[in-house]
């Protein structure tokens, strides 16, 4: 007796599973649509579109209230196609919009280049550069002295180092000060610097031994004179950038510990974290030290970053005296965190610009959208709230808050002026799922359900792409 053979979704009921009309690969690749993609694409990532598209369309077909799909269209599969081709070509690494009102987001790769700075990255990309040769003696150079000299006159320092990003910097340091000895620090600035990396891991994976001295809240000088002995390799101070503490509490100054360090012959190693060169408070934003701050009070070592509020390439910068950066070129470890021709084109041109402070503020993108004042937000916010309305959209002006974002000034307000759209079809979590599948992407904000626009961090030659996303994702 033939055993009975297993039925498919809808035949019990009588009625055929669509899946099943679903064309076969080579049918859909020998069709006249499909023609201009095998031309156009190499035919393994067309295979690797067509099979998406089907996999999707199995995966629609087969849910409740399934959606009406001309299964035997073949143009309409060849219109899938070439999107899900589009998409796999583009790559992963995109430029978005950032309409969050965040300057420095991390998770949009914090500072946006200047235009000297993305100059420079283009001439340099395309061919061969002096990066290892030094042209006067016509014989092999260091990437190490590029940057240098421009880092010195900007911030005092008797010498410079650039590798590749601030816990590099302070890893590098730790190793080649303190390798196998000890390294004192308040318990205070133990921090947690973002993505789950804190301070005591990266001690640890320098090589020093970490000493903690004080308490949370409180530290004192004798504290760390107690701490200190022949065994301590640095004393460290750590700026604690993306918190404040307030209340009882208390700390010892960079300069006291310097004194202390002289005296005991230790180095002190303050590690700034943003990076800051210009003075903020004249726009509101105080409590940032700078890097010049720093040296001049005496530290030994000051690292730092290049792309938070300096607003270079991603970047760690190593300053202080000359012997002890010596000796960190000569450890092994500065090779595995050097960095390459792009950054150094792009941190250079950077530093230039602060040659002129008010260039620096100009021409700098993180400087230029920290000063923004909510009235200069909304002058711009104002026509493209007009233009939404015109065209039949739920569209107003609000006051809200940017911020600094990067670890930086977290406890500064920055006012500015939101435009709130109000989606007609559908809410907003799903209009924001629009904007971010737009091209480009857009990543904004819900403000009770409505998405909040912050123009802070959205350039003036993006606002077309936006208001098109925009009118698209909430009609």
């Amino acid at each position: 007796m033939t055993e009975p053979r297993p039925s498919t979704q809808g035949e019990a009921t009588g009625t055929r599973d669509p899946r099943r009309e679903i064309p076969a690969v080579e049918r859909l690749l020998g069709s006249e649509p499909f023609a201009p993609l095998l031309r156009r694409a190499p035919r393994r990532l067309l295979l690797r579109a067509v099979h998406a598209v089907q996999e999707d369309l199995r995966k629609a077909l087969a849910l409740p209230g399934r959606p009406a799909v001309p299964l035997g269209d073949f143009e309409w599969y060849a219109a899938r196609v070439e999107e899900e081709l589009e998409a796999l070509q583009r790559g992963s690494l995109r430029p978005v919009i950032n309409a969050t009102g965040v300057v420095l987001h991390t998770n949009l790769g914090r500072a946006p280049l200047a235009p000297a700075a993305r100059a420079a990255v283009e001439r340099v990309a395309g061919g061969y550069t002096n990066l290892e040769y030094d042209l006067d003696a016509g014989e092999r150079g260091s990437r190490y002295v590029h940057c240098v000299g421009l880092l010195s006159e900007l911030t005092g320092a008797e010498d410079a180092l650039v590798v590749n990003n601030n816990a590099a910097a302070v890893v590098l340091a730790l190793n080649t000060l303190a390798e196998g000895k000890e390294a004192v620090i308040s318990r205070g600035e133990l921090i947690e610097i973002g993505g789950s990396f804190r301070i005591p891991d990266i001690m640890a994976k320098s090589g020093a031994r970490m000493v903690e001295v004080g308490t949370t809240n409180k530290t004192h000088r004798v504290d760390y004179e107690l701490a200190v002995g022949p065994a301590t390799g640095a004393i460290m101070k750590v700026h604690r950038s993306n918190f404040r503490m307030t209340g009882f509490t208390s700390d010892v100054p960079l300069a006291e510990l310097v004194r202390l360090g002289r005296e005991r012959g230790v180095p002190v190693l303050n590690d700034l974290g943003s990076g800051l060169l210009l003075d903020l408070t004249e726009i509101g934003l105080p409590g940032e030290p700078t890097a010049q701050a720093a040296l001049e009070a005496g530290a030994d070592v000051v690292t730092m970053s290049g792309d938070k509020l300096l607003g270079g390439p991603q970047a760690g910068i190593v300053l202080g005296r000359a012997d002890l950066l010596a000796r960190m070129r000569k450890n092994p470890l500065c090779r595995a965190l050097r960095v390459d021709k792009l950054t150094l084109a792009a941190l250079e041109a950077t530093l230039a610009l602060y040659r002129d402070p008010d260039a620096a503020r100009r021409e700098v993108p993180v400087l230029r959208s920290l000063a923004l004042t909510p009235a200069e937000i909304g002058r711009r916010a104002a026509p493209l709230a007009e233009r939404l309305r015109a065209a039949g959209m739920d569209a107003e002006l609000a006051p809200g808050m940017s911020a600094a974002g990067g670890g930086a000034f977290p406890d500064a307000e920055l006012p500015t002026t939101l435009l709130l759209v109000r989606p007609r079809a559908r809410s907003a979590n799903e209009a924001e799922a629009r904007l971010r599948a737009a091209e480009p992407p857009i990543i904004a904000r819900i403000v009770e359900d409505r998405i909040a626009l912050d123009l802070r961090t959205v350039f003036p030659e993006e606002e077309e792409a936006l208001l098109a996303a925009v009118r698209h994702a909430a009609e």
